[in-house]
């Protein structure tokens, strides 16, 4: 729960995971735990967790685990009032197994997501001890922000009541995309919880990904960052991993949204028994920036093709991909977060079968990935187009954060101008041969025009950067007709 665990009871779980013959172990975008088991060694595994009193579900995802920003604690969180001890004070307050997806989130923070849960708790930066709540609602992207911060000791209750309500008021609040947050407000019984108005809507953060591999220092100790390039985690490493915890009384391990581990509190005199240990296994920690802030759904040998096809274009061209976080999705049921997302689709389906395959290319809501809707940027991509257009659609991103950094100071906007930018502001340019859009609010860094530069404008020269397809051939397409898709 919320992507910590004791050395002690991992260690306990991979044994009896040795003893069903499994030899790697992998984490999930909900800090959870999977392990590949084989039919045969099925029911004496799960004996052997039932004796050791761990939850788990097999073949199903009936109960999500709740996530929490806690791996960023001390390490890339400073300077708040959300402790260690507040986060486990919740855990333990949590006295019901929970169908809804519930995040517990410091505001000072972006390396977990804040609301990709249906239960999204965000602490607040200035109520010590209140925590802001918003609501997504089950199968829909309607977000609904509580009126009331609700206090620390009645955030696990606040859960468990809202989740009761939404399951016995399904039509209302579940898969409904005309669900009402004001409804569900009026059915909370507030007087039994102790909470505190809202004066002002809670600004997220921006989104910017530490890096988070490698031993660093950090106060007077060290903390450890472990990725694995394949997702993989060998259960001897763990094994060996978890007893040095235990040795030099280090008390937990975190998993994160990244799939990878964290351990904090690491001593300076320990610092070289943890080197060793990485030798031992031939850990490297210290891969590029532009692999690390991946989201690639779990358990997907897809996906992780896909990844890995991406990242090998994206060095070769060196590209810079900092403050971005892109995601892959092969699944229409899984949920990535991402502020590029690269989506695989069947061009056609017959029955369970999928044939020939392409990718959509699309961008959140203002590159947030915190938000779940977006428009396509580039759609119906073979493979060989798709690192191109992936490269395009980043050089999009800096465009944009370039304009929302630097506003034309003193520019005065005529009544003309707002006509004409309320007009065009609904629609964007499409190359009719390979989909790549020419967006007048990004311009095209790649052809070196900038911002804001209207299609009109453009050079009779000018082409498509991705296929060359000609200035005439780019076809005039309404935003909402390339599709305001779900991420």
């Amino acid at each position: 729960m919320g992507g910590i665990i004791s050395p002690g009871d991992l260690y306990n779980i991979l044994v009896a995971a040795t003893k069903a013959h499994v030899y790697h172990i992998r984490f999930g975008l909900r800090q959870q735990l999977y392990i590949d088991i084989s039919t045969e060694t099925l029911l004496d595994f799960t004996k052997e967790l039932d004796t050791l009193g761990i939850m788990y579900e097999t073949d199903a995802d009936k109960y999500p685990n709740i996530i929490s920003s806690y791996a960023a604690e001390e390490v890339f969180i400073t300077k708040t009032w959300l402790s260690e001890g507040v986060y486990k004070d919740i855990f333990d307050l949590v006295d019901y197994t929970p169908q809804l997806k519930i995040n517990v989130s410091d505001s000072n923070q972006s390396f977990t997501p804040l609301l990709t849960g249906n239960i999204n708790w965000v602490a607040s930066p200035g109520a010590q001890h209140f925590w802001h709540l918003f609501i997504r609602f089950p199968k829909t992207n309607v977000v609904y922000e509580w009126k009331e911060m609700v206090y620390t000791n009645d955030v696990a209750r606040m859960s468990k009541h809202i989740e009761t309500i939404i399951f016995e008021n399904k039509l209302l609040f579940y898969d409904n995309p005309q669900a009402s947050g004001e409804e569900l407000f009026k059915r909370v019984n507030n007087t039994s919880f102790i909470t505190k108005p809202i004066e002002t809507s809670l600004q997220l953060p921006l989104f910017n990904l530490p890096y988070y591999e490698g031993l660093n220092r950090y106060n007077n100790k060290y903390w450890l960052g472990i990725y694995r390039r394949d997702e993989l985690f060998s259960i001897d490493f763990l094994k060996d991993l978890c007893l040095l915890c235990l040795q030099t009384k280090v008390g937990q391990v975190c998993a994160t949204p990244w799939k990878s581990l964290i351990i904090k509190g690491i001593e300076e005199k320990d610092r070289q028994q943890w080197n060793d240990l990485l030798a031992k296994y031939q850990i490297n920690v210290r891969h590029a920036a532009n692999e690390l802030n991946f989201q690639v759904e779990d358990n997907s040998s897809k996906a992780l093709a896909i990844k890995n096809y991406l990242v090998k274009h994206l060095s070769a061209d060196d590209t810079r991909t900092f403050g971005i976080c892109m995601g892959i999705k092969t699944r229409s049921k899984s949920e990535v977060f991402s502020s590029i997302l690269i989506r695989r689709r069947p061009l056609l389906r017959l029955g369970r079968w999928e044939l020939l395959h392409v990718f959509d290319i699309l961008c959140a809501k203002n590159f947030n990935p915190n938000e779940r809707t977006g428009l396509i940027f580039s759609k119906s991509n073979p493979k060989s187009l798709l690192p191109e257009q992936l490269r395009r659609a980043i050089l999009a991103f800096y465009a944009h954060q370039q304009k929302q950094l630097i506003p034309v100071a003193g520019k005065k906007i005529t009544a003309k101008e707002k006509e004409i930018a309320n007009e065009w502001a609904g629609v964007v340019h499409q190359c009719k041969h390979c989909f790549t859009v020419y967006d007048e609010k990004l311009g095209d860094a790649e052809n070196n025009i900038i911002a804001g530069s209207s299609f009109l404008s453009l050079p009779a020269s000018y082409c498509c950067a991705v296929c060359e397809a000609p200035k005439a051939d780019f076809e005039i397409i309404e935003r909402k007709k390339l599709a305001l898709q779900t991420i």
